[in-house]
């Protein structure tokens, strides 16, 4: 981060200033649209376009076993100059044990390609672990990996808000957090979009500094956003190419360039995604949210 501090989008009355732009990054899926797993060449392709349509040279993939993606997309990145955060998906043993295997197996052989390494997406979220137990998990790779890489998690803001994951804050054994935050899931206009997407990460990056210690104590990063290019509408939220370019140029560019490192979700479309599930209960589409469609053509302007 490179915010000296971080106040709640409710007490901000005038521009934040930052020294210089954030990072950008790009969710990567595993799979083609047809569901088999993508290949090296696939990920070749993939940093090929997102090097030409957005200029990101990082990407975030889930569960490093699953489709061999930590095997093969560890040297498709260095020859493309790419950096990825590698997954681990610690909701069952079964994933949580071949992850962790993957990630030993393959990481040291790239260190300068391995980003960060994220023991679990949302599990907190789901209720599948509280903050000590996914901190157990975190500590388990932390020492099978030699405290080589930067270790952390990834989850829902509001369950960095509401304490839920403190343990893992307050531990000193994560360096880096990515907070995952969707107006879009919230049922938000287009209006308010960006505004309520700034205050979920206001107040998670806030709470997450206070029980750090500090604002240079843990690196902060939007773990997921996004917004979807066609599809059912989510309460008052209306999926569309325009709203989803809105929604990128205004709130993902916007915290781009006040200093913010925000992941995008999500670089390509995955037509073989079933449809998800709000909280609400109705069910929504989930297989236009690229920025890119399959393909790998760009829906709209992807340079910040």
């Amino acid at each position: 981060m490179r915010f000296t501090s971080i106040l709640s989008a409710a007490a901000v009355t005038g521009p934040i200033v930052a020294s210089a732009a954030g990072q950008l990054g790009f969710a990567l899926g595993n799979k083609k649209s047809d569901g088999t797993c993508k290949a090296a060449s696939d990920y070749t392709a993939d940093f090929a376009a997102l090097t030409k349509e957005t200029g990101t040279k990082v990407v975030r993939i889930y569960a490093a076993s699953d489709c061999d993606v930590a095997k093969l997309i560890l040297p498709a990145a260095k020859t493309a100059g790419f950096q990825v955060i590698l997954g681990i998906w610690p909701d069952t043993d079964e994933s949580f044990q071949a992850d962790k295997a993957a990630i030993v197996a393959n990481a040291p052989k790239y260190k300068d390609q391995v980003y960060a390494i994220t023991v679990g997406s949302e599990s907190l979220y789901r209720g599948n672990f509280t903050g000590p137990e996914l901190l157990k998990k975190i500590q388990d790779v932390k020492s099978a990996t030699g405290g080589a890489f930067k270790m952390g998690t990834a989850d829902s803001w509001n369950k960095y808000a509401d304490g839920t994951a403190d343990a893992v804050v307050s531990s000193g054994d994560v360096d880096i957090l990515l907070t995952n935050a969707f107006s879009y899931w919230q049922g938000q206009v287009l209006a308010n979009a960006t505004g309520s997407f700034y205050d979920d990460i206001f107040q998670a990056f806030g709470h997450i500094q206070e029980k750090a210690g500090g604002t240079d104590k843990i690196e902060l990063w939007v773990g997921e956003t996004g917004w979807p290019t066609a599809g059912d509408k989510y309460q008052n939220a209306q999926p569309g190419t325009k709203q989803a370019s809105t929604f990128y140029s205004q709130a993902v560019c916007g915290m781009v360039d006040w200093g913010f490192n925000v992941f995008f979700f999500e670089a390509f479309d995955e037509s073989w995604k079933p449809k998800a599930i709000g909280e609400d209960g109705s069910v929504a589409d989930e297989t236009s949210w690229g920025a890119m469609t399959a393909d790998r053509t760009a829906k709209y302007s992807l340079k910040c």
